[in-house]
């Protein structure tokens, strides 16, 4: 049921457990990370960037992964490749993470979601040594405020809180404002540091930020988004919080746009865990956080489920609603949720509440975050 990918991951990144070892939190180094949540292969042959989220900071590679336990080639958040803690220890500033989670290309250069420091940095140019200070900063009205909604109880057009989920499309800039159940559209690159949204989802105004829009959800509202991708020029996000995926009909320009359909629920107002049941089908989700496309598959990773689900691309998107998934990765069959299948040691074809995922031509790149490692999956070509 994993046709499109290949057996096994072909390179994996970070420390490889030997056996009877068990996962742990590990110290920074230019090759042991602590629970990735994201990465973005830039093009085929690199550079790769991947967030190690709880060492705070970016880890770069120059080019594409060879081999397993490659180390790091760059480091940004960090003096060095031996240190961690949020901003350095210190105050935040242009080249800081307080829990960096997505990171995308953008335009020329790069884009992370700096979820804690409740901000985006964006980078001009790709980094390529370490360190390099961000250009610009949105959320914040400059390199060192960190306060969620810039210190206010509302929110506001110009304002992030608990930002986790950034992705960039044709000039437009996506931005999951996690923390206040919305998502965030610029219409354009940003030039500005704190320049506002042009577009809101989610809430039915720009200053509120309740679970669900206030009220029970619906096609308009979000109570967790995490992740974005256009999938045939439709916008699609993983309402982590609801426990499913919503996919709107082309993309939103208008203010609280309602989503066309959703996957992982039966209807727009339902949002169990695996639609009430303790076991997973191919047509529920628990927890999705990551999201991605190719040409023809919209790859969800269901993090709590500790599985990837693909779906092929319909006729119509209409047909999409609570559909079942066309393929598992990570698990034996549609109903397993085992942390590496059955509990056990991480193996090169199992997942532990993987969160993020990027697909550039046919690599995959997973963030298998609970094991502590990034894993570089090859698509079929056949497929």
């Amino acid at each position: 049921m994993s046709k499109i990918f290949k057996t096994n991951a072909e390179v994996i990144l970070g420390k490889i457990l030997n056996p009877n070892e068990l996962a742990a939190p590990l110290a920074p180094s230019k090759i042991e990370m602590f629970g990735p949540r994201a990465a973005c292969l830039i093009s085929e042959k690199g550079p790769l960037w991947v967030s190690d989220t709880g060492h705070h900071r970016l880890l770069g590679w120059q080019n594409l992964p060879s081999y397993d336990s490659q180390p790091a080639d760059w480091v940004i958040g960090q003096p060095d490749f031996n240190s961690e803690g949020q901003n350095a220890k210190g105050k935040p500033g242009k080249n800081t993470f307080n829990v960096p989670t997505g990171i995308c290309r953008c335009g020329e250069g790069l884009a992370v979601a700096d979820a804690w420091n409740h901000r985006i940095l964006i980078w001009k140019k790709l980094p390529e040594e370490s360190n390099v200070p961000a250009d610009l900063v949105l959320g914040q009205a400059d390199f060192n405020g960190n306060q969620p909604n810039r210190g206010n109880s509302n929110a506001a057009a110009n304002t992030l809180n608990w930002c986790y989920g950034i992705f960039y499309y044709q000039g437009k800039l996506f931005v999951a404002d996690t923390g206040n159940r919305r998502l965030l559209i610029w219409n354009q690159l940003p030039q500005e540091n704190g320049q506002p949204a042009d577009v809101v989802l989610g809430q039915p105004n720009r200053s509120s930020r309740d679970e669900n829009g206030g009220s029970n959800a619906n096609a308009f509202s979000m109570r967790w988004c995490h992740d974005i991708t256009i999938w045939d020029n439709n916008l699609v996000v993983t309402d982590a919080g609801n426990n499913r995926v919503m996919i709107w009909s082309g993309i939103p320009l208008e203010n609280n746009s309602p989503c066309t359909v959703v996957l992982g629920q039966k209807s727009f107002d339902l949002v169990e865990m695996n639609r009430g049941a303790y076991f997973p089908k191919a047509n529920s989700l628990s927890m999705p956080y990551g999201v991605a496309a190719t040409q023809d598959w919209l790859l969800v990773t269901d993090t709590a489920n500790s599985r990837l689900l693909a779906w092929k691309k319909p006729q119509s998107i209409l047909s999409l609603q609570g559909a079942d998934a066309d393929l598992v990765i990570g698990q034996n069959d549609f109903h397993s949720k085992g942390e590496n299948r059955d509990y056990g040691l991480p193996t090169r074809n199992s997942l532990n509440w993987s969160y993020g995922i990027n697909v550039h031509n046919n690599t995959v790149v997973i963030a298998d975050s609970v094991n502590n490692r990034i894993l570089l999956w090859e698509i079929d070509s056949n497929y």
